[in-house]
């Protein structure tokens, strides 16, 4: 029952129309923080204490109901549909979680992706099969060009792992970064992407999703790769022009592709994407948001709130991260 005089807690709403959220994270909520009460909509008997919610795809409606609401805080990285939800009031502020442990798992991914291809693993699967002791030779990771659209906390880890196996990266950010790799190029502006792209063999995409990068991975910016490039989208799903991707492959432009999001998810049975043979595709799990993780930074972003002090999670609209 919610407390109506004890102003040494606060209240939220887990707001998700498909996923339990209280099941997810109940337990750990409760274990870490006797003062942040999160409750499942039907819990709620005071919707006017109620001032964040924390969300995974919430329904249209969802925030009606709580008058008090001042902070909605995504279970994840991205906030493009939240800061687009019609229930978002003028008021209302938007936070993000930032994993580190996330963005290792990010790099990990991206990594595994690259050296797929590099290393001839589908050769060697197939060569095993076929009890053929054949060498599958690769090239020096020296030689080979990967562009990294997006340097956020996961672009970074991204950069960290392939500098490490030996790739030269280059790499497009809106801003010039404020402590750069030695021996990564950086590329930032209005042209960033494309000049970051030209001549890469590999295409990994991390950037956020606005108005600006919708779409971005179309038929100019495949143009633009070396000859038989390989695509690893992990952004968002609405970065890609499907229809471009699957003209690239079967042209020759571009020999590979690994998607990990896509504009409708689950994938329908019936997508194209499923049948090309040039496709690697995964469900939506390069990287998972740890649970305590999320907890802790949803606890310090609730205390802010309570507090009247400012949370460091909080994005800007403007900006869409």
């Amino acid at each position: 029952m919610q407390d109506r005089r004890d102003n040494s807690k606060i209240y939220g709403v887990y707001c998700s129309q498909d996923f339990d959220l209280k099941s997810a994270y109940g337990a750990v909520f409760a274990a870490l923080a006797g003062d942040v009460l999160l409750l499942r909509p039907d819990e709620v008997e005071a919707p006017e204490l109620i001032r964040f919610a924390l969300c995974w795809e919430p329904a249209p409606e969802a925030f009606d109901t709580y008058p008090a609401l001042e902070l909605a805080i995504a279970a994840g990285a991205g906030v493009d549909r939240l800061l687009a939800h019609p229930g978002l009031r003028p008021e209302m502020k938007v936070a993000r979680i930032r994993d580190t442990e996330q963005a290792y798992q990010m790099a990990g991914f991206a990594a595994h992706e690259v050296l797929h291809y590099e290393r001839g693993f589908d050769q060697l699967r197939a060569n095993a099969k076929a009890r053929l002791w054949t060498d599958v030779l690769g090239r020096s990771p020296g030689s080979v060009t990967v562009a990294l659209l997006g340097h956020g906390t996961m672009g970074q880890a991204v950069v960290k792992s392939l500098t490490a196996l030996g790739f030269d990266l280059r790499v497009a950010s809106r801003s010039a970064p404020t402590a750069p790799l030695p021996g990564v190029t950086y590329f930032s502006g209005d042209m960033a992407v494309m000049e970051a792209a030209t001549g890469a063999d590999y295409l990994i995409n991390l950037l956020p999703l606005t108005k600006a990068t919708e779409g971005a991975l179309n038929a100019d910016l495949f143009a633009r790769l070396a000859p038989g490039a390989r695509l690893i989208q992990i952004g968002r799903g609405e970065h890609l022009v499907e229809g471009d991707l699957i003209a690239a492959l079967d042209s020759g432009q571009m020999s590979a592709a690994s998607l990990d999001v896509f504009r409708q998810e689950p994938l329908p049975a019936d997508h194209p994407f499923w049948a090309h043979p040039k496709l690697r595709l995964t469900p939506h799990l390069a990287s998972h948001t740890l649970p305590e993780e999320l907890v802790r930074q949803v606890i310090a972003c609730a205390r802010a709130l309570r507090d009247g002090e400012t949370c460091d999670s909080i994005v800007d609209p403007a900006r869409g991260y």
